[in-house]
């Protein structure tokens, strides 16, 4: 039996947890070990309910919760696949590098610019710093597996870290243990065409459809300590957010 196989038919009819979660949890789990890589061809509907012994509308129940977190989708008369595009949820304030490891993709970085510094006027501004404040400035090749996602542009307030030197593969992680992590931030999203520099980096054509997203992070104080730009090919990456009806 593949690994592929025994993960999927670890199902408990006796369990408190319904089928469908269960089938759902062993496909993501899959994916994040990367027995299922992007653009992979799921088993039939039929196929999976007939070999897993449980109905097909369990089968798609799980297939559909799948698909709505964007690790899934559905093509009309092909099947079902592994998502070869990111799906962003724009309301989650989640980093790069986990965005990566929950759909089983490998994140890393490639350094185009690590610096100290001073405020410039408009990072003051946007940031609520005294002129001369001290920052750091993390500018990276953001990769997934070995292609190149965005390009990120990052200052943080050099207060908040312990040197410049502890971020490595996430900023995040790196601000989480200094117990300085965001808890909530500010995004715009803006759409661009790739310029000569970005279409290099990201490995596209001069002109291609491009996203620019704004980040203006804050700490649970309400004190703004990161802003960031992230540019990313408009090609692989959706970014989604749900929305509820006003009382």
């Amino acid at each position: 039996m593949t690994a592929l196989a025994h993960l999927l038919r670890n199902l408990d009819p006796n369990s408190s947890q319904p089928l469908y979660q269960q089938l759902q949890r062993a496909l993501r789990e899959a994916i994040e070990l990367r027995l299922l890589g992007p653009d992979d061809a799921l088993p039939s509907e039929r196929q999976l309910a007939s070999d897993l012994q449980v109905s097909r509308i369990t089968v798609r129940k799980a297939i559909e919760g799948l698909a709505e977190e964007g690790l899934l989708s559905r093509r009309q008369g092909a099947g079902n696949f592994v998502n070869t595009r990111i799906e962003k949820n724009f309301a989650k304030l989640t980093s790069f590098s986990e965005d990566m490891r929950a759909r089983g993709r490998e994140p890393r970085s490639e350094w185009l610019k690590r610096a100290e510094g001073t405020v410039t006027p408009e990072e003051a501004m946007k940031l609520a710093l005294s002129p001369g404040t001290l920052v750091y400035r993390f500018n990276r090749l953001r990769y997934a597996d070995d292609a190149p996602m965005s390009i990120e542009y990052a200052t943080i307030v050099a207060s908040v870290l312990p040197s410049i030197e502890v971020v490595d593969t996430s900023l995040y992680e790196a601000l989480e243990r200094a117990g300085q992590r965001p808890v909530r931030a500010l995004q715009r999203l803006r759409a661009l065409l790739l310029d000569e520099e970005q279409a290099k980096l990201l490995e596209a054509e001069v002109g291609d459809a491009g996203l620019l997203v704004e980040r203006l992070g804050y700490l649970r104080d309400g004190r703004a300590i990161e802003l960031s730009q992230s540019i990313y090919r408009g090609d692989t990456y959706d970014f989604v957010a749900e929305l509820n009806a006003g009382g």
